[in-house]
């Protein structure tokens, strides 16, 4: 993939949506979510035809309290999940992404770069009206780090006006299963935090 991948939701959709594109323009991937579904269901898909599958990701209890995220590729095999680390924050949010394993090992701590950033983005996105022009005032960003505390790729918001979009940024040399479980950790928290403000 070319970094830094672009990403863009649409506000105003019945369904969430997402589109991921390369540096270049190029689609990578299209993310929608299910709807009418009492345990969350995301598809992941190559691009907006919907004709290859990359991967599910299905929350593991109804209710959004401390949920895991699951990823599950084409062919039903597990290759992790992202789950909130902690209590549901106002201040900082944070996140671990795991691995296959049955132990569901640790592999990656997504974490809000500035509190500061993410109160003010709660605050004017609250209000009516104003909150539409909150993309413009607070950029929120988030850092993965790898066990040793590396940062190895950064997810940034950007000014938007009807839509949200994203930037994402690999900062170090990863291997592709690596990549895979940390985009679809990142896409799924994505809509988890658009939901909170």
């Amino acid at each position: 993939m070319k970094y830094p991948l672009n990403l863009r939701c649409k506000i105003i959709a019945i369904s969430p949506q997402i589109f991921v594109t390369e540096s270049d323009g190029n689609p990578v991937l299209y993310v929608k979510q299910k709807l009418l579904k009492l345990k969350e269901h995301v598809e992941v898909f190559t691009d907006k035809t919907r004709e290859k599958k990359l991967c599910d990701i299905k929350a593991n209890k109804v209710i959004d309290w401390s949920s895991a995220y699951n990823f599950t590729g084409a062919q039903g095999n597990s290759f992790g999940g992202i789950r909130r680390k902690g209590l549901k924050s106002l201040w900082k949010a944070r996140y671990e992404i795991y691995s296959g394993d049955s132990d569901g090992t640790t592999e990656f701590n997504v974490s809000e770069k500035s509190v500061l950033t993410r109160v003010i983005d709660g605050i004017f996105g609250g209000i009516p009206i104003i909150g539409l022009l909150a993309g413009y005032v607070a950029h929120p960003a988030y850092i993965v780090t790898d066990g040793s505390g590396k940062a190895v790729m950064r997810l940034r918001k950007k000014p938007a006006l009807w839509e949200g979009k994203f930037s994402i940024e690999s900062l170090s040399e990863l291997s592709p299963t690596q990549q895979t479980r940390i985009l679809a950790g990142l896409l799924m928290m994505v809509i988890l935090e658009k939901n909170r403000s």
